[in-house]
């Protein structure tokens, strides 16, 4: 059967932990102990002094630190004071919405590659018409259609799959190779600093892009402001990622995912092994 391509990023999207929060609780947890310990020595202070008011020797060690809480500590101290990002990484949010886009697309392929095969009776038969030269090759075809006419014909809800499948492919593959050109280029630090600018979080900020203005756009959850990356020609980052018609369908016809297709393959070997 077709090989349906498992498409990989070879990127690290792995958000970035929330190392704010993590040293606001393992701080806010030693502060509580020393908080008790303060007031179980306060106590102790007063009533040391007086005949009333003792426990019963055990209340000192629920204001113990222990060794978790004091690994948690240091370590989210040392995570905050040398990895944490307090602007985030807008490299991470745009291999993320690159991944989020190459998920929808392999579903779309999914979805394309179930529906020409269920459509590639039109192959067999324009394999059989073109090989029909004489009269009696062609009387041939005719029987073939006539006895399987029900089998060969393709309905309408597989042609709006098929073409809403190739529409949904090419926009979001589209939209993943954008994204994961910007934040491979120069462009990532240009938009990285503008979130510095407008005092913001790159995980706040909105990123879109435009296919007919062939550029991305950054906005911020703090101004009006629009940041844009034009994404052809002579710009400031050397990104000129448009390719011609002739080019892609070249770059189609040597892919794996084409040559390993009935089209390309034949009706006979493809289905039936029946290969030359």
């Amino acid at each position: 059967m077709w090989k349906k391509i498992t498409f990989l990023l070879a990127i690290s999207t792995a958000a970035q932990s929330d190392q704010h929060q993590q040293l606001l609780n393992s701080s806010g947890d030693i502060v509580g102990q020393i908080d008790r310990a303060i007031q179980l020595v306060g106590a102790a202070a007063e009533y040391s002094h007086h005949s009333v008011g003792i426990s019963d020797g055990s209340l000192s060690e629920t204001a113990h630190i222990s060794t978790d809480m004091l690994n948690a500590y240091n370590d989210a101290l040392y995570d905050y004071a040398n990895t944490y990002l307090p602007y985030g990484d807008i490299t991470d949010v745009l291999e993320q919405k690159a991944e989020e886009h190459l998920s929808v697309m392999n579903d779309s392929i999914d979805v394309f590659t179930d529906v020409v095969v269920s459509m590639s009776t039109a192959i067999q038969v324009n394999e059989k018409v073109a090989e029909a030269t004489t009269p009696n090759d062609k009387a041939e075809v005719q029987e073939f259609v006539q006895a399987n006419q029900e089998m060969l014909v393709i309905t309408e809800q597989q042609t709006e799959e098929f073409n809403q499948a190739t529409d949904d492919i090419e926009t979001n593959a589209n939209a993943a190779a954008v994204y994961l050109a910007v934040a491979a280029s120069d462009a990532a630090t240009f938009l990285q600093d503008s979130i510095e600018d407008n005092n913001t979080h790159a995980d706040d900020v909105t990123l879109f892009y435009d296919a007919n203005s062939q550029w991305v756009q950054m906005g911020y959850n703090t101004t009006r402001q629009l940041t844009v990356v034009m994404l052809a020609g002579n710009n400031d980052f050397g990104l000129d990622l448009y390719a011609s018609e002739a080019d892609i369908l070249a770059i189609g016809a040597e892919s794996e995912f084409y040559q390993t297709s009935p089209v390309a393959k034949g009706y006979d070997c493809f289905f039936n092994m029946e290969c030359e």
